[in-house]
């Protein structure tokens, strides 16, 4: 008799979820803030939340099925250790993540359980900062471990393998998926770290609107140098950011600002003047912490970039 695998009565509602964070995620960059994530997402006419945000493991009331819908870790807070240690392991490339303390057998590690014994499609909610998730979806729980109070999560590719039963997708398709999760991750810990360390101020012109305020890497991404760092990074509003990777502004190793000679000799206009200009042989803002001022030796391999290019 040929083993058959169980049914998920809420598959169309998993991926009615999956398909609106998905949108959700593009929409905000990544950083998707909890007021976003707190409306829901519409199913057969009625609104069903993505997670309670209280605790980790949620079940909507909506659904008929045993098995969880969202999995959720806390973001971190400065001078706290996080609750618990959930993480990307680097060599597996899977997701550690741990059972609702308490008892074994409540109500959301049931959940937990029955999203493995199911194989079927859940939403994790990475805390990155306070009130800013990264939606990783879908993803599977592939191991389960009770005597560890844990589980494995294997990420797998959206539209594809939001299905019961587990990942079809190749091998290599997940591994790629993964990697773009584990990039932009990476990316979003460094924004905010970046930008925590210059408390949301442009450190040229002091520019504090969070919507034009980036981390900018010193050394590029690619190159050996450039670790996703604070000491790696700087805050700049969106001008200033772009003219810094095109090589229009360069700051030196002691914090110095230039702007090319040939933008300091154009006249087109009051952005030009002070929002370019004005700022030639100012200095930078550095964070308060010593530890996180921008590395004077990464700041030197990307100011002879800036004078080779004028």
């Amino acid at each position: 008799m040929l083993f058959q695998m169980p049914v998920d009565p809420d598959l169309a509602l998993r991926q009615a979820a999956i398909t609106r964070v998905l949108e959700l995620r593009d929409l905000y960059g990544d950083f998707v803030p909890r007021d976003a994530l707190r409306e829901g997402f519409f199913f057969r006419g009625e609104r069903v939340p993505f997670s309670s945000f209280q605790k980790g493991i949620h079940r909507a009331r909506q659904m008929r099925g045993p098995a969880a819908l969202s999995l959720f870790t806390t973001p971190p807070r400065e001078g706290r250790p996080a609750p618990y240690a959930d993480e990307v392991d680097e060599e597996s490339g899977l997701i550690l993540y741990h059972y609702r303390a308490g008892r074994i057998d409540q109500p959301d590690n049931r959940a937990l359980r029955a999203a493995h014994e199911l194989r079927t499609p859940l939403i994790y909610f990475k805390g990155i900062a306070p009130s800013r998730y990264f939606p990783i979806a879908p993803v599977f729980v592939a191991e389960n471990d009770p005597s560890e109070r844990a589980v494995l999560l294997e990420v797998g590719v959206p539209l594809v393998d939001v299905q019961p039963g587990g990942p079809v997708s190749p091998v290599d398709a997940r591994s790629y998926a993964l990697r773009l999760v584990k990039a932009r991750l990476h990316q979003q810990r460094f924004r905010h770290d970046v930008l925590r360390a210059y408390q949301h101020r442009c450190t040229i012109c002091a520019l504090r609107e969070r919507e034009l305020v980036q981390a900018a890497h010193i050394v590029a991404d690619p190159s050996p140098e450039g670790i996703a760092a604070v000491v790696n990074g700087l805050a700049l509003c969106a001008i200033h950011h772009l003219a810094y990777d095109r090589d229009l502004l360069g700051i030196d190793p002691a914090g110095g600002v230039h702007i090319a000679r040939r933008l300091r000799e154009e006249h087109d206009g009051p952005m030009l003047r002070e929002g370019l200009q004005g700022f030639h042989g100012a200095r930078i803002r550095k964070p308060r912490l010593e530890a996180e001022h921008p590395d004077p030796d990464r700041l030197a391999v990307r100011f002879s970039a800036f004078e080779a290019a004028a």
